[in-house]
């Protein structure tokens, strides 16, 4: 097993090879390569997008490795507001599989118009169980519940989740950063805390207007970092579980994306590696055709 030096090492040199040479334009509006961090671009109105993801997680200590699908139907209620359904799952090594549960978000972005930082408001209410393991955002302390899954999918929470996004497009890059609350309505405890940032671009310039599926303008590539940052009876980072992953999109077409990362746990109380996939597939229901 990798030492946290070492962990460090590999993070500069990946951040190195992202962040060099120079590229004209930004990342495509929607499907952000990111999987954890959200940027300021919302779901064009009328618009309809169906995606199906996964978190395969390989932990530390000899805990039974697991995957985590999920499905997502995000939909572009208004110009200035995306709302979004996700339905999501688990099935752990050895333990058998589990629906975990089901979240509703909206997104709003109070000035239409680009800044120099773009705001968006986050808030999400989840209905899920203590065997959830998407991980779409980490809050908190400590790592992962390690009971049986026989046990922790009869344990319910009901949560409520709040975002503030800042994001920007500078020079053909975004660059975005979230900071997350959460509050467990099922529980008397107090506010957990997190964030994630993330920065990404496009591998080629404008695009030349041939059909064209491995042209380099239709790869964006980036990296995002996040984790918990304790909660509101002991802020910090002690016993905290953080993560930095390398992203990846294909736009394979104007209304199908592909995307995959591989993140890496940089603390004892993460996860030794996190790999995502996901598929999303665009419907112009009352958008743009």
């Amino acid at each position: 097993m990798n030492s946290l030096p070492d962990k460090r090492r590999l993070a500069t040199v990946l951040l190195a090879v992202l962040f060099s040479g120079t590229v004209p334009r930004a990342a495509f509006a929607q499907d952000r390569a990111y999987f954890v961090t959200y940027d300021h671009y919302l779901e064009e109105r009328g618009n309809l997008e169906i995606a199906v993801a996964s978190t395969t997680g390989l932990p530390k200590q000899d805990r039974p490795s697991y995957i985590a699908p999920w499905i997502e139907l995000e939909y572009g209620i208004t110009g200035w507001w995306t709302g979004e359904l996700y339905l999501e799952g688990v099935a752990v090594n050895g333990q058998g599989s589990a629906f975990t549960g089901w979240r509703w978000e909206s997104r709003f972005r109070p000035l239409t118009t680009e800044r120099l930082i773009n705001p968006v408001v986050y808030v999400e209410f989840e209905d899920i169980t203590e065997a959830s393991r998407i991980q779409k955002e980490i809050v908190g302390r400590g790592p992962l519940p390690a009971a049986p899954l026989d046990e922790l999918r009869d344990e319910h929470a009901r949560e409520l989740e709040a975002k503030l996004i800042l994001s920007s497009a500078v020079r053909g890059w975004n660059i975005s950063e979230n900071v997350i609350v959460e509050k467990n309505l099922s529980e008397d405890e107090g506010l957990e805390f997190g964030y994630s940032v993330g920065a990404s671009r496009a591998l080629g310039g404008l695009a030349s207007g041939a059909p064209c599926r491995l042209c380099r303008e239709n790869f964006v590539v980036g990296v995002e970092a996040y984790g918990g940052l304790g909660d509101s009876n002991d802020f910090g980072l002690a016993d905290t579980r953080h993560f930095i992953a390398p992203v990846m999109a294909w736009h394979f077409s104007d209304r199908m994306t592909i995307k995959a990362s591989a993140a890496f746990g940089l603390t004892d109380a993460s996860d030794g590696y996190l790999l995502r996939f996901g598929w999303a597939y665009e419907f112009p229901l009352g958008g743009r055709r």
